[in-house]
């Protein structure tokens, strides 16, 4: 507790992050596609992810995990592309708390936060990403949301039950930044709990801890199927077009 208060007593200038991209995935609706080799633009999607974290100031190091099938193939665009932040590339495990954990194993104790990104959301901004490590820094842990516009119905056996109360619904996005010795702990706790959670902050809920939200962007999408690349290509095209016009 007293290494978190410290760094809760930081200036925002002196906040320091290390960055866990997680690309480890089967993408089984991407219908043969790697989503995270796919192009976007001129570029892979994954280094789209990585040039995010490699321009941020707050970011010293990234570790990317990956499949074993991948691993030479990322390490190599790592070099191509000269991203010096990523410091290492390994690979993952069977679900994503298992590829979360391998990638925690290779940073090291002393980074103060660490940033949990999902490889396929190519296209965060550095709004997004600078207010998340900060607000950690203040809270400890935060991750970008968006209030859920759409009507939400709970079914059962095909049918409707309930409409939910769409006012305190939250779709969470990554990047999702932590304490480093929480976010260990919570992971840890989750696995020998037996808990496979698909999402980090639930990690950090299930210790009792509350996760600050910041404001997330409708930009972030996380490539899950071949229409989310699409999409991708039109968000580069209207941020081409701001920069020129």
């Amino acid at each position: 507790m007293a290494g978190l208060l410290s760094r809760l007593r930081k200036k925002p200038s002196e906040v320091r992050c290390s960055a866990l991209v997680v690309a480890a995935g089967s993408a089984r609706r991407m219908e043969g596609i790697d989503k995270v080799l796919a192009p976007l633009g001129e570029l892979p999607v994954l280094v789209h992810t990585l040039y995010a974290f490699q321009d941020c100031p707050l970011i010293d190091q990234v570790v990317v995990v990956t499949r074993e099938d991948l691993l030479l193939e990322v390490g190599r665009l790592c070099q191509d592309f000269a991203l010096h932040k990523v410091t290492k590339v390994v690979v993952g495990g069977r679900e994503r708390i298992h590829s979360v954990q391998a990638g925690l194993r290779e940073l090291p104790p002393n980074a103060p936060l660490i940033a949990i990104h999902d490889g396929a959301r190519p296209l965060v901004s550095q709004r997004v990403l600078e207010e998340a490590i900060r607000r950690a820094a203040d809270t400890g842990a935060a991750a970008p949301a968006l209030p859920v516009t759409d009507t939400i119905k709970r079914g059962e056996e095909g049918r409707i039950v309930e409409t939910v109360d769409r006012s305190t619904l939250f779709a969470v996005q990554t990047p999702q930044v932590f304490e480093e010795g929480l976010i260990r702990a919570a992971i840890q706790g989750a696995l020998q709990a037996g808990e496979l959670l698909t999402d980090d902050c639930a990690a950090v809920e299930r210790l009792g801890m509350p996760v600050a939200l910041t404001e997330g962007s409708r930009e972030n999408i996380k490539i899950t199927t071949p229409f989310d690349l699409v999409l991708g290509e039109a968000i580069l095209q209207a941020r081409e077009e701001e920069t020129l016009g």
